[in-house]
């Protein structure tokens, strides 16, 4: 009973352990009380460790029977979103082609980098009526001898690019042209696999949090690219107004509750500081 009272108490252990040292009894019932505490000491760490680990899934996912794109995503809409970040263009073509009515697609924002990776430019753009959209657009863009122009300049310039296909969350904003001027913060998330409904539903609650100043443009998941891939787009008047905002949702009543509780969700995250580009309708 005396051990079982002291197992889980590293402090009684460690105490046990340095009265042996100074202890005058015979070598082997020292050694005999070193083994047992040593056996101890190792079984208490292990249940502070599951201890730990066990509170990474405190809240477990409920079983679903339809993909989270269909759980989660808008359905009023059809919309298709384009993510592309790629070393600094030529941005003329672009605009051109979002004002064209020929073109089932919209540029949504385009920006430079300001902080993060540098020298790199991030185009957002929407397909309205989703994958056909998509596809129509490229195959137009294909016979469009400006944009295969540009597409081979870019070509010559580009070091690497890379882009993800999204779905907008349906408690998010829809991102609509704003008249600035402002900087936008592009915050990415690498989830655990399997983690995107849990995901959802705290950030539904937690996007209301996060209105008081007019700071959430978007929120999008990954499609085709990189999968389990989370993007949240916010805008502020300047770095100073960011961080004041971002202070302010701690006074929120649920806010410490949502990030206790999506960090352990997340393998890897990466925030942009961005600039609109003169063409961008997110000014």
């Amino acid at each position: 009973s005396v051990l079982k009272s002291i197992k889980h108490n590293p402090l009684v252990l460690q105490s046990l352990g340095n009265g042996l040292n100074q202890a005058k009894i015979g070598v082997r019932a020292k050694q005999q009380l070193t083994v047992t505490i040593r056996s101890l000491c190792a079984s208490s760490n292990r249940n502070r460790e599951d201890s730990w680990f066990k509170s990474l899934f405190v809240r477990k996912v409920d079983p679903r029977k339809d993909a989270h794109s269909h759980l989660l995503a808008k359905k009023e809409d059809n919309n298709l979103y384009k993510i592309q970040c790629m070393c600094l263009t030529h941005e003329d073509v672009l605009p051109s082609i979002h004002a064209d009515p020929d073109y089932p697609c919209e540029l949504v924002g385009t920006w430079n980098t300001w902080y993060g990776e540098q020298d790199q430019a991030v185009h957002l753009w929407r397909y309205r009526g989703g994958y056909p959209a998509l596809t129509e657009v490229m195959n137009k863009l294909r016979k469009n001898k400006a944009f295969m122009e540009y597409r081979e300049k870019r070509g010559r310039m580009l070091l690497s690019r890379r882009n993800q296909l999204l779905l907008e969350f349906s408690f998010w904003n829809e991102p609509v042209p704003r008249p600035g001027p402002s900087i936008y913060e592009l915050r990415s998330y690498q989830l655990r696999p399997g983690t995107m409904i849990e995901w959802g539903n705290y950030w539904a609650r937690a996007i209301e949090l996060r209105q008081q100043n007019n700071e959430a443009v978007g929120g999008f998941f990954s499609q085709i690219g990189s999968l389990y891939m989370v993007h949240h787009l916010w805008a502020y008047k300047d770095l100073q107004s960011r961080e004041e905002t971002r202070n302010a949702a701690w006074h929120h009543e649920g806010w410490d509750e949502v990030v206790y509780y999506t960090v352990p969700l997340i393998q890897h995250m990466e925030s942009r500081i961005m600039i609109p580009m003169k063409t961008s309708p997110l000014k």
